[in-house]
């Protein structure tokens, strides 16, 4: 169920990354979880409204190995993505893509909000242009992390 671009599974990029707390980690550090990395910015009206949707579905999910990780855009300033995941007491991992090479690793994104669903066996499954159906998505992350 991996997602095909021509007929070959991609395998999600292994970037690494720092988090807003200062702590490193690298999506080959959460190899074995469902995770979807939101591609968003503070000036992204689309991204602000998705993002209670996308908290709701972190909480939801969490504990049975889901994970969220918030990519900002380069162009986005530091101090407005601080402010945005401090005030809005964001549950999940927020990353400042400074450099643009985590957007560059996953094709290029430059739309934003840009979401990509990535299965426990690190392969994508899933890419969202724009504010993803979020009913589809629950399913497709309860499909992703029930086993069997």
């Amino acid at each position: 169920m991996a997602y095909r671009a021509f007929g070959v599974i991609q395998t999600a990029p292994d970037v690494a990354y720092t988090l807003l707390d200062r702590s490193q980690s690298s999506l080959h550090q959460l190899r074995g979880k469902v995770v979807l990395v939101n591609f968003w910015a503070t000036s992204c009206a689309s991204c602000v409204h998705a993002m209670p949707q996308i908290v709701a579905l972190n909480e939801k999910f969490k504990s049975r190995g889901y994970e969220t990780l918030a990519v900002a855009m380069r162009y986005d300033p530091p101090a407005h993505v601080i402010h945005f995941a401090e005030s809005r007491k964001l549950p999940f991992g927020v990353v400042i893509d400074n450099t643009g090479e985590i957007a560059k690793r996953f094709g290029e994104v430059q739309l934003t909000p840009t979401s990509v669903l990535i299965n426990q066996r690190g392969e994508i499954v899933k890419r969202f242009v724009g504010e993803p159906d979020f009913a589809a998505l629950h399913r497709l992350v309860d499909k992703l992390l029930t086993p069997g």
